[in-house]
């Protein structure tokens, strides 16, 4: 039996998971990985954080067979995050990219090379999990919306700021707005301004959301399936629940999609 370790290194957070060869990324179970955890991408940048994390998973979980990894955060962040296991020297570590090559899969990227690496690895994670025309939706630092067609084709996305950068530039760029705190008790239009950035930060997501599908619907590319993963995930997730659309898909949260997409990425390359 084969083991794989997995890093995802996005600008706040890296996530890592171990998974055995007698699992499959198509596995939806709640427990899919069989080791796992988070660490502030930040850390990278310490010898002492680095060594605490190395020996954890070191301690943890036995020599792996091969790790697989994407990353955002910048050469740096890479060059830390292969340093980490010098007693594991002789494995290779794989990087995926946006252009990297996936049987089955093709995207109309301009240039693949540009293409953010966490987006085209959650794109291969939602295709493990369904084979229907899919919107795929990272809710991290910033969101990310991503159209998969049931024929393999990734037609392109968006990035906007996520809801933490949304609401931090308003209250950095503005002479009166606070940096807003979220409660459980906002809904439809604010009487206080607290909730009305709440409001509209939220608004604005779940706007560009369903604009998405709209517009995949006008491309007769009629998604079936949403898979949204990252930290705000269940806020976008409660929030598409609250006012749906008389037509809307299938909306479901899928956590580790990028690591799901390294996996499978992997499997075909070794």
């Amino acid at each position: 039996m084969s083991l794989y370790l997995l890093f995802d290194v996005g600008n706040t957070r890296l996530k890592w998971a171990a998974v055995e060869s007698t699992q499959h990324p198509s596995a939806q179970q709640k427990k899919l990985w069989a080791y796992s955890g988070s660490f502030s991408s930040k850390s990278l940048q310490s010898v002492e954080h680095r060594a605490e994390l190395a020996d954890y998973i070191a301690k943890t979980l036995p020599k792996p067979d091969a790790i697989g990894f994407t990353c955002v955060a910048g050469n740096d962040a890479i060059a830390n995050l292969q340093s980490l296991f010098p007693q594991w020297s002789e494995l290779s570590w794989k990087q995926l990219h946006g252009n990297s090559p996936y049987e089955g899969l093709r995207s109309l990227y301009q240039d693949p090379r540009k293409l953010g690496a966490d987006r085209w690895a959650a794109v291969i994670g939602g295709r493990a999990l369904s084979s229907v025309n899919t919107l795929i939706i990272n809710a991290g630092t910033a969101s990310t919306i991503d159209l998969l067609g049931a024929n393999g084709v990734h037609y392109g996305g968006w990035i906007l700021p996520g809801l933490s950068l949304m609401q931090k530039s308003l209250e950095v760029n503005t002479a009166q707005l606070p940096l807003a705190q979220r409660n459980e008790h906002h809904s439809g239009f604010a009487t206080s301004t607290n909730d009305a950035i709440i409001g509209g930060c939220d608004a604005a997501q779940i706007g560009a959301i369903q604009y998405a599908l709209r517009l995949a619907k006008e491309m007769n590319q009629a998604v079936e399936r949403v898979w949204i993963d990252g930290g705000n995930a269940k806020i976008l997730h409660s929030e598409l629940m609250k006012f749906p659309l008389k037509d809307q898909p299938n909306i479901e949260i899928s956590e580790g999609l990028v690591l799901r997409g390294t996996w499978a990425w992997l499997l075909q390359n070794t």
